[in-house]
């Protein structure tokens, strides 16, 4: 198995590399669209600002290869933190950004900022949180105990237009999409490199889809 990592500058590259090595599963950078074509699968690492990761998509010609390889079926791709914000239809990263701005669209729904002043708690959320499954069947957390603790870093959550897309669930003063799923694109929210064994057990059943 070789899973392809987009490196398009933003990302947690090398952690998401040494978590693939210690699964014994390859992982490679890909710096080109073009070698998208040299892998079976794929993740989208992100960091930052929603409208940062996607003018460098876009610019590195990356948007049109995952529409051309992803959406039409054939090739997994796994969004991971702001990755998986990006497979939404749209990001709003403020007040001022009404409209937003537009993302991958591989999963339909809106990126907005968590509620957290709401419940006096701070941002990002940082730190371990309990996820629960929505479909015990997910084969994204197959054998992997319904509320385990995985490792989050975000300011924003994804609101998705189904619930039927909604894999898996965190509550961080208010309950917030923890993972995705739309036909062979899922996304974490939360880091499944950072995330010990609970979280190496995602991205090996990533790797076996």
């Amino acid at each position: 198995m070789n899973i392809g990592i987009i490196d398009y500058g933003v990302g947690n590259i090398g952690s998401i590399e040494r978590a693939l090595e210690e699964l014994d599963v390859t992982g490679t950078l890909l710096t080109d669209p073009s070698e998208i074509t040299g892998v079976e699968r794929l993740i989208l690492p992100g960091v930052g600002s929603y409208t940062e990761c996607m003018m460098r998509l876009h610019g590195g010609g990356w948007v049109a290869a995952l529409n051309k390889n992803v959406a039409n079926g054939n090739m997994p791709l796994l969004g991971v933190c702001v990755g998986m914000q990006l497979l939404s239809g749209s990001g709003v990263e403020g007040a001022a950004d009404e409209n937003g701005t537009p993302g991958l669209g591989f999963v339909p729904g809106t990126v907005r900022k968590l509620p957290a002043a709401d419940h006096n708690l701070r941002l990002p959320h940082v730190g371990w949180n309990e996820v629960t499954h929505r479909d015990p069947g997910a084969s994204l957390f197959a054998d992997i105990p319904d509320g385990s603790d995985f490792y989050f870093v975000h300011s924003y959550a994804f609101e998705t237009e189904s619930d039927n897309h909604i894999a898996a669930v965190a509550v961080y003063g208010t309950e917030f999409v923890a993972a995705v799923q739309n036909g062979n694109v899922w996304g974490t929210q939360f880091h499944p490199e950072k995330s010990s064994r609970a979280g190496f057990a995602v991205l090996k059943n990533f790797a076996s889809l």
